[in-house]
């Protein structure tokens, strides 16, 4: 099988420690934590993901809206310039160890950040990187 995640959440997966929206959505990235972990392929889409589908239910989900679409397009910027490899829907490629501890490290130096900007969960992902990425789940 295959994980379906948009561009921002490349990012977004290196710090989760279980904590989210809500026990629906944190019972779904846990799943998902797994499957990566068990080295499960990711696909690039462009809107909605694997990591979005609880709150896609939502009157207004910020999953559909411009904030997180701006957000794609610079992770998709700054980690396609990390790994030397277009990040766009349709991209398919696996997640290994030296390609998250890449990514990790280039997410510490803020090589990758901008898209994080105004993020509500910026600072819980920058307490998660100073501290090692320790409990991370992928």
């Amino acid at each position: 099988m295959t994980v379906r995640l948009r561009s921002h959440h490349l990012l977004c997966l290196l710090t989760y420690v279980g904590k989210g929206y809500s026990a629906a959505f944190i019972a779904n990235y846990d799943a998902i934590a797994k499957r990566l972990g068990r080295g499960e392929d990711v696909l690039i889409v462009s809107g909605p993901d694997d990591i979005c589908q609880p709150m896609l239910g939502e009157a207004e989900s910020h999953c559909s809206g411009e904030s997180a679409a701006g957000r794609d397009e610079l992770a998709a910027r700054d980690v396609g310039k990390l790994l030397a490899r277009p990040i766009q829907a349709g991209a398919s490629f696996s997640l290994d160890a030296a390609t998250l501890a890449s990514l990790r490290a280039a997410f510490s130096t803020g090589v990758t950040r901008e898209a994080c900007q105004g993020c509500e969960w910026a600072g819980l992902c920058s307490t998660v990187a100073a501290g090692g990425y320790r409990d991370v789940r992928v």
